[in-house]
């Protein structure tokens, strides 16, 4: 198993389009192979959101890749975060 965890903390009148953004992302990986789950989440304390992403391996994660850069292309993350999100590459130990 190989997660993929983000954690955005997008500035207060920058939330919906960032999610928008984390939508977009989710649903292309949708039907990509090896992909086990994938959720946005927002965290209810600090309003942070979570992006998270489930894969049988690292090698899927990667062959999806493609397909996770086209999805966000041209979105303005210098404009909703105040600093790049924090990211996380999970295996079972």
């Amino acid at each position: 198993m190989f997660v993929h965890l983000a954690i955005h903390r997008p500035r207060p009148d920058k939330t919906a389009p960032l999610i928008d953004s984390m939508h977009r992302f989710g649903a292309a990986l949708i039907g990509q192979a090896g992909l086990q789950q994938v959720h946005t989440l927002k965290d209810q304390k600090t309003g942070n959101l979570i992006g998270l992403a489930m894969w049988d391996s690292k090698a899927a994660w990667l062959a999806a890749r493609p397909a996770m850069a086209e999805a966000i292309q041209g979105d303005n993350f210098e404009d909703w975060e105040d600093e790049p999100p924090e990211v996380y590459h999970l295996e079972a130990v």
